[in-house]
Order: structure tokens, then C-alpha cells, then sequence
């Protein structure tokens, strides 16, 4: 997205449904988030991940996480990065995702327009040069639905790329990529 004038989509959240935003996020909640949301559809890169990695990631410009949850329990999250491009900065959305009970709620929809929002206001916000883009990369690992939630709120599709990746043959879930045992 290279104008915010073509952001569309709704930012009312569910009933009992709150966005926290911060960016004083640890590397452990990190981790957790991006475990516990992406166990489901076989995100697997960063478990790896040693803490010092997480630590250079989250100092990176205007990481920014918005985070919702329900009852005090998070549903979901999008985390937020800047890049400097000349006199200009790109917000990737680098992460976003909710966990499995949260889907097809209108969560996502709210979540995801509120990020946008926010990545448009990273100038004013962060101490970053001007937005120039706000831009994602999805794949298909991601859910079902994730290249169309992108595109009914004004992000264009720029390119596809095809590569063969080492996945696992299943999702590891929510459960064992936060870690947890995988019997017991």
C-alpha cells in the first residue's frame, strides 16, 4: 500500500475484545505470541531463534505490537517494523495472526486495519523518516484466508514468488511451538 487513502476495513472489535498497543514487548512474549499463533499453520523460522536474535529483531525501528486479547488472554497479535528507503521508511507488517478460536470472528479485520493505521503514523509516532509504503509479506503457510484479508483492506498483490522450503508435514501447534511437551 502505497497510499493510506486506500485503507478500507472496519476497526470495531468484538464484544469483550481489546488492542494493546506497545513496543516494549520482550523477546520471550515474542516468542510466545508468534508460537502461539503460528504453531497452527507451521511457522516455524523463528523457533530457533536464539534470545539475542529476538533482542536485535525487537530493536529494530518502530517495532511496534498491537496485541488483542479477551479476558486478559491474547487472541492475537500484528507486530510492526520499520526500513529506511532514501529519505523515506517502509512499515512491514512483519507478523499477524490470531490463535485458532479467534478466526473467522471479525478480529482479524479490526486488528489488521488498526495496524495499518498505525503503520501509516510511524513518522509522527517513532522518529522515522516519512511512510512511503506499508507492505507484507504472506505466504502459503499462512491461513486460507490471509491474501484476501490483505486485499479487502487496499493492500496490492506485487508479486509471487514460488520456492521449495523445509516445513514440517504437520503443523506442530500451538502447544509444542510455545513448548510444550509433545506427549504426556
Amino acid at each position: 500500500m502505497r497510499d493510506p487513502a486506500a485503507l478500507s476495513g472496519r476497526t470495531d472489535l468484538p464484544d469483550g475484545v481489546r488492542v494493546d498497543e506497545t513496543s516494549s514487548v520482550t523477546p520471550e512474549f515474542a516468542r510466545f505470541l508468534y508460537a502461539m499463533v503460528g504453531g497452527p499453520w507451521r511457522w516455524t523460522d523463528r523457533l530457533g531463534w536464539t534470545r539475542e536474535q529476538w533482542v536485535a529483531d525487537l530493536a529494530a525501528p518502530a517495532t511496534t505490537f498491537l496485541i488483542a486479547s479477551a479476558d486478559g488472554v491474547p487472541q492475537g497479535y500484528l507486530h510492526l517494523g520499520a526500513s529506511a528507503v532514501g529519505e523515506t521508511s517502509e512499515i512491514e507488517i512483519k507478523y499477524f495472526g490470531l490463535v485458532t478460536a479467534a478466526i473467522g470472528k471479525g478480529l482479524g479485520t479490526a486488528l489488521l486495519t488498526r495496524g495499518i493505521e498505525r503503520a501509516w503514523r510511524a513518522a509522527e509516532l517513532d522518529d522515522v523518516p516519512p511512510v512511503s509504503r506499508v507492505w507484507v509479506h504472506t505466504c502459503s503457510l499462512d491461513g486460507p484466508a490471509a491474501l484476501h484479508t490483505y486485499t479487502a483492506r487496499g493492500l496490492e498483490l506485487i508479486d509471487q514468488t514460488v520456492t521449495d522450503e523445509d516445513y514440517p508435514d504437520e503443523p506442530l501447534g500451538s502447544w509444542a511451538s510455545t513448548g510444550g511437551p509433545s506427549t504426556g
